[in-house]
């Protein structure tokens, strides 16, 4: 059984690998509540799941360390993993799904570990690993479903408890399950009062669905830009420990995920990954609006995001918050048209960043043409303004259809 001993007791252990890491003021996220953010994408191999597999490797038997250990992970429990065994001199092999981050793959062989990269997702990485565990006698050190790494993980609810004393609320990413089974335990068992809640990508929901179902479910496929906890199905006993302390679970969408990566950057210059975000995109798109007016710690649980996806995450981000646009116009192809274009647009303040002039379009006048504008703007209010002054130039804005979209 989890106690709070075990919990205490991994954090001496943790001394010597992990970092307590900075719990600080979010002031400048539009939230309504009193918001704090705990911040593991700064912990050592960028994620609080260097906790757990530290916790678990240090707690081996030196039977089981002379095996070697083994891991399956969409990459953050992996580089855990590869630096705990290699600072305890022990050898280690990691099944990650070969779709996962470059960043991720590079940094867990830059810990120490060989790398077999598996066809799939997690939970195909999870059946290798468990062949190759069976074929060679490794010891296997599961990413969320083991007592040792829930102990690991919940010494980030202890120290959160421990530092905000009257916190009321505290809100973690959830894959497996691990964290939240172990933060729900350790922030209740030091203050019985205190709500946690978990926040699950909607493409990878598959705790949200258990827990509502009553039984461990299991999804078909899993599909979210928050890799670190697409996972198809929960772990037993996390999802035991999830059922009986967390106060539920909701599910954000692959756009809030985004526009929560794009406020961390941008308003607190902090990078995250897509699984990281979850929780500030669950409290800024009003997911958990119970929580109005409390003090509430976010979990940003990692920060090991590939640079070409955080580069598309923000992207996105822009356009969903009305940061960035696209217009596209129906004109007279003649002299002169794009300058009044461009000539409105910069009167009511945004900035043109590309231009397309195209003639690839069904159903367009023979002499007319297309334009599309790439613009900065300040949000949606400015875009129906520039959209406002377009139209009463006689300009008409239309919705593109290609023809090679047909």
């Amino acid at each position: 059984m989890l106690t709070i001993e075990k919990v205490r007791r991994a954090q001496e252990i943790l001394k010597e690998a992990a970092f307590n890491t900075d719990l600080i003021v979010a002031e400048k996220l539009p939230v309504d509540c009193e918001m704090r953010l705990k911040l593991e994408n700064l912990q050592r191999t960028g994620s609080f799941k260097l906790r757990g597999a530290y916790n678990k490797i240090a707690n081996l038997t030196p039977e089981e360390k002379a095996r070697g250990v083994i891991a399956c992970s969409a990459g953050n429990h992996a580089q855990g993993v590869a630096f705990a065994a290699t600072k305890q001199g022990i050898k280690s092999l990691i099944c990650l799904p070969a779709g996962a981050p470059i960043a991720k793959i590079e940094a867990t062989r830059a810990y120490g570990a060989e790398v077999c990269l598996v066809p799939g997702v997690y939970d195909d990485a999870f059946e290798r690993a468990l062949e190759l565990q069976k074929e060679h006698g490794y010891t296997f050190v599961h990413p969320f479903d083991d007592e040792d790494v829930i102990a690991g993980q919940a010494t980030v609810g202890a120290e959160i408890v421990d530092e905000w004393k009257d916190v009321d609320a505290i809100v973690v990413p959830v894959g497996g399950g691990g964290l939240l089974a172990g933060v729900a335990f350790a922030a209740k068992a030091i203050k019985p009062s205190v709500k946690v809640y978990g926040v699950q990508a909607a493409g990878a929901a598959s705790m949200e669905l258990s827990l509502r179902e009553g039984k461990i479910g299991r999804l078909s496929s899993v599909m979210t830009v928050a890799d670190g906890i697409a996972v198809k199905e929960p772990g037993v006993l996390t999802f035991d420990y999830c059922r009986k302390y967390a106060d539920g679970i909701v599910t954000v969408s692959e756009d809030e995920i985004a526009g929560a990566i794009l406020a961390l950057a941008e308003k607190q210059k902090l990078v995250s990954e897509g699984a990281g975000a979850t929780p500030v995109a669950a409290v800024l798109s009003g997911k958990l609006p119970f929580l109005a007016g409390k003090k509430v710690c976010c979990l940003v649980s990692g920060g090991n995001i590939d640079v070409t996806t955080f580069s598309r995450v923000l992207q996105r981000g822009l356009f969903i918050s009305g940061r960035q646009c696209e217009l596209t116009l129906e004109v007279a192809d003649k002299p002169g048209q794009l300058a009044q274009i461009v000539q409105i647009v910069a009167d009511c303040g945004a900035n043109v960043l590309s231009v397309e002039h195209d003639h690839a379009y069904d159903g367009q006048q023979i002499v007319g043409c297309f334009i599309r504008l790439e613009l900065e703007t300040l949000g949606f209010d400015h875009i129906e303004r520039i959209k406002h002054h377009l139209k009463r130039a006689g300009l008409r804005i239309v919705q593109r259809h290609r023809r090679e979209e047909h």
